[in-house]
């Protein structure tokens, strides 16, 4: 089974201003009128890509991700972790959203990992 890559997040002190930014810079639709204030990427390519996020990040660092869908979030994270991985973000479940994790490679890269079904919503 196959594992695409699915989405990029840039991680970043001032989500907004990089909204902006990534906007004008590349004529990216981005839409953040949500609670986290999280800026859904559009890409608008014509089904060429992959769609992504840019939003503040939780500690004031900046990070660039791209995720990676497979089937159970918690056995490759696991997996991961027993190739000398280790991790970063525990897995999240974010109901009617997604489900998540993220870990660094054994050189320190941040790589995500999202389910390939949405959870149910609460």
């Amino acid at each position: 089974m196959p594992n695409p890559v699915v989405h990029f997040e840039i991680n970043a002190r001032d989500g907004a201003a990089m909204q902006q930014y990534y906007g004008d810079l590349f004529a990216w639709k981005i839409d953040a009128s949500n609670p986290m204030n999280y800026g859904l990427v559009d890409t608008d390519a014509g089904g060429e890509g992959i769609m992504g996020g840019i939003g503040p990040s939780e500690d004031g660092s900046v990070s660039t991700l791209f995720y990676v869908q497979v089937p159970d979030v918690q056995a490759a994270l696991d997996r991961a972790v027993s190739l000398g991985g280790s991790v970063v973000r525990p897995m999240e479940v974010i109901p009617g959203m997604v489900t998540m994790a993220v870990f660094a490679d054994p050189e320190g890269n941040q790589v995500g990992l999202v389910a390939e079904q949405t959870p149910p919503a609460e």
